[in-house]
């Protein structure tokens, strides 16, 4: 479970160690939005591995959208923080016995360094500790071949289910190509 700061437990101790999770709340909204762009959109992105600049165009997410993330109880946008720079999040949702995990992004200046395995760590241990959920789901991009991979390689299974992209809602960025689509992976917790 993420620990909160107590007493006996002073909040800058994962600060010294690694990281500080928490919770993001509606403060935090423009800076997720930031980072998410930075990770995702646009030649900054390309300093990262997980850019998908050549994919898509337009935005990856926006203030409404995230924002909304944080009104639904069963539903969390994990902020991982060091030295009061927002470094990665994610979003985690209960969805019945399943978790669901997405908007994972990590500062191009950051990836690489194994911030991003720390991340999906406490998303998977949030889902499991917080709802008791057995299985964390997802949808990557299906042409987005190192990520799956990278996903694979931290237990999850392709599943051969696949959901459309969603070509005409500029909402989720402006498609560079015809073909693109989701696909489904699963890990067991």
């Amino acid at each position: 479970m993420i620990a909160e700061p107590t007493a006996s437990r002073p909040a800058d101790l994962d600060a010294v160690s690694g990281p500080a999770f928490r919770p993001a709340g509606a403060q935090d909204v423009p800076e997720v939005v930031a980072l998410v762009e930075s990770a995702y959109r646009g030649d900054a992105s390309r300093a990262g591995w997980t850019t998908e600049a050549d994919l898509l165009d337009g935005q990856r997410t926006d203030e409404a959208a995230v924002a909304e993330l944080l009104t639904h109880p069963e539903s969390v946008v994990l902020l991982a923080e060091q030295d009061g720079r927002l470094l990665a999040c994610c979003h985690v949702e209960r969805r019945g016995a399943t978790g669901y995990f997405g908007m994972f992004s990590v500062s191009p200046a950051a990836q690489g360094g194994g911030l991003g395995r720390q991340v999906l760590a406490r998303a998977e241990e949030w889902a499991r500790d917080a709802w008791g959920v057995t299985t964390m789901e997802m949808t990557v991009i299906e042409q987005r071949p190192d990520l799956i991979a990278w996903y694979e390689r931290r237990g999850y299974i392709r599943t051969g289910v696949y959901e459309p992209f969603p070509y005409g809602d500029e909402r989720f960025g402006i498609p560079r190509r015809p073909d693109l689509r989701f696909e489904k992976l699963i890990k067991s917790l």
